[in-house]
């Protein structure tokens, strides 16, 4: 008998494996089967990690499935999660939640009559080192922060990636790929978002693969590249948003909040945790950290990777009528800024928030342990 939420898993790609591999830390949940629409890739899937394959239909008809995380493309994300929801489970989806306001609020209003919860990735913003920053940010440590920068800077992903055409095609790019682990970070942080305007662009219509079996094939990039945009939040906090896969080098700091009392620098909100530093008036940077579990390395010696946080709050929150912190409104309104980002980038124009949400609960230590098997 699975302790907790029954959980099933629908897209055995790549990011499946981080899912099943940390399942184990965390209270709340048991994997009991994947799915896929190419069987193949479930039962390898399934073999590999002890659990049963299903078809995605069998998978959705399954009584002994409480909740289904979706870890589609994200272009199928609001199919497959209005199915979910349709079956009678919660779901738990792969960022980015969808790719529409429109979506995100259809998705809302079904979860609602049939009183089901909706969580959504990226939980990264429940690391230990972003917990602390909120921490410190809560307690005055910099005083009032009125502005900021983020900073998203590579040359793309066709050096690496066997099949990066998806990354380069309309509900790709930058600001859908990596925006959520940043605009997630920023909201957690300083609050929801009111206004947004940018400018966007590409450094070319085409792209040309550099590594495995499609070496050499140019794909054709259908959405901006590289974004330079301002997000005006309801705390009075300005912050500079730059995101572009067409940079071969940046030295600039990912992501600096500054307050009225000092400057924050954060490490980066792809990841649980990293350095922080606090420098306050005319001092020195100083070095922060407490001891959060979510902080501890455990990914190839140095990374803290604690995929799946979000899913065991969202369980545990379920069974004891709480709000969970990667909950639907916070990533109806990410989504909302992101596409709202996009948008702006079109028109030339500022694009006022129509939703907003609160700030998910702080994670402090304890209750980061208390998620943990």
């Amino acid at each position: 008998m699975a302790e907790g939420l029954r959980v099933g898993i629908i897209g055995c790609g790549n990011i499946s494996t981080a899912y099943l591999t940390l399942a184990p830390m965390f209270k709340g949940y048991e994997i009991v089967a994947v799915a896929d629409i190419n069987m193949d890739n479930a039962n390898a899937r399934a073999a590999e990690f002890g659990v049963r394959a299903e078809t995605v239909e069998a998978l959705l008809a399954a009584r002994d499935v409480d909740l289904v995380i979706n870890l589609t493309i994200p272009a199928a994300h609001v199919d497959v999660s209005r199915a979910i929801l349709n079956a009678g489970k919660h779901v738990y989806s792969e960022k980015p939640f969808v790719l529409s306001l429109t979506e995100a609020q259809e998705l809302g209003e079904i979860a609602k009559a049939y009183n089901l919860r909706i969580g959504s990735a990226p939980d990264t913003f429940m690391g230990g080192s972003h917990q602390l920053a909120r921490n410190l940010i809560d307690a005055g440590a910099v005083g009032k922060v009125t502005s900021g920068a983020a900073v998203i800077m590579s040359n793309g992903m066709e050096d690496w990636h066997p099949n990066p055409d998806f990354f380069f095609q309309k509900g790709g790019g930058p600001i859908l790929d990596l925006g959520p682990y940043y605009i997630c970070n920023l909201v957690q942080l300083l609050g929801p978002v009111k206004k947004v305007t940018s400018f966007t662009g590409m450094a070319s219509n085409t792209r040309t693969i550099a590594n495995g079996p499609r070496d050499g094939e140019t794909v054709p990039v259908e959405t901006p590249t590289t974004i330079h945009s301002v997000l005006s939040f309801e705390s009075g906090a300005i912050v500079t948003l730059l995101a572009s896969w067409d940079v071969w080098a940046s030295n600039h700091p990912i992501m600096e909040l500054y307050g009225s009392e000092g400057t924050l620098n954060l490490p980066d909100p792809n990841f649980f945790g990293g350095t922080l530093t606090v420098t306050e008036r005319n001092g020195d940077p100083v070095e922060k950290s407490w001891d959060h579990p979510f902080n501890i390395p455990n990914f190839e010696e140095t990374q803290a990777n604690y995929r799946g946080a979000g899913l065991a709050d969202m369980a545990l929150a379920i069974a004891a009528d709480r709000p969970h912190r990667c909950n639907d409104a916070f990533a109806t309104h990410v989504v909302e800024v992101m596409t709202a980002i996009l948008e702006a980038g079109e028109t030339g124009t500022v694009m006022t928030m129509t939703t907003t949400c609160s700030r998910p609960d702080v994670l402090g230590p304890d209750a980061a342990r208390a998620l943990m098997a």
